[in-house]
């Protein structure tokens, strides 16, 4: 529960606050919240709303008194929540570091890089099914994959495949130096305008039954879609190595 609706996918934008031991605030999209039976929350002890220090990580019970939820599916189907916090007593052994924002971060960044590996996954698994197809489907007399239309379109993804996956080498192999999170940012914003590139590609290419049930290549395009927007988009990673870049 580390993201708030006015923060967008800055990690240090809170208003969720822990004052006089009493936890108020809203968490928003916390993955996997209602079958939780303990909350991760960051909440400002200290400071402005932005400020990097003064941010707490908690470790509180899904089911404290004051805290409710509002449960929902995300794209693909899988659970999310928006969490709200009305005086939760909050006690030093809910407190796992008094600041947090560096552990936090280091954390987003490797789970970043794990979705990014995830993504690639998802892409060549796009563009393999999309390749099978247009060999299978025919049009005029001749399979989709004779036309030239048809084959330039599949290298291209092909092209975004393998440069997704060459970044997101680079950034788990940089998970451990001072170039983290340049690394990372650059990986997921690579990633991002990939899974939208080899998704909508895989379902134009597959038609109507590309966003249907019954084809995997409809999951598969949804889970892509939500890994494009998860733990940042593309223009937040974008504007987050901008400002690395500058101020190296």
């Amino acid at each position: 529960a580390a993201y708030e609706p006015q923060g967008r996918f800055y990690l240090n934008d809170l208003t969720t606050t822990l004052k006089g031991g009493l936890l108020n605030g809203q968490k928003a999209v916390v993955e996997g919240a209602a079958h939780a039976t303990h909350l991760l929350v960051t909440a400002r002890t200290g400071g402005a709303q932005r400020d990097a220090g003064g941010i707490a990580l908690l470790l509180i019970p899904a089911d404290a008194k004051g805290i409710t939820r509002r449960d929902y599916l995300t794209v693909h189907g899988a659970s999310a929540s928006e969490v709200y916090f009305e005086n939760v007593a909050v006690g030093a052994e809910h407190v796992l570091n008094a600041e947090a924002l560096p552990l936090i971060e280091a954390v987003v960044d490797e789970a970043t890089a794990a979705v990014c590996a995830e993504a690639c996954g998802v892409l060549k698994v796009l563009h393999a099914t999309t390749l099978d197809y247009a060999k299978q489907r025919k049009q005029f007399g001749k399979a989709i994959g004779d036309f030239q239309v048809i084959q330039h379109r599949l290298v291209d993804m092909f092209m975004e495949v393998e440069q997704a996956v060459s970044m997101t080498m680079m950034a788990t192999l940089k998970l451990d130096t001072a170039e983290r999170s340049a690394a990372v940012s650059m990986a997921k914003a690579k990633v991002g305008k990939a899974a939208k590139f080899v998704g909508q590609n895989a379902v134009q290419v597959h038609g109507g039954i590309g966003i249907t049930q019954e084809l995997a290549v409809g999951h598969y395009f949804k889970r892509a879609t939500l890994i494009e927007n998860l733990f940042g988009s593309v223009d937040f990673h974008l504007s987050r190595y901008e400002g690395i870049a500058l101020a190296a």
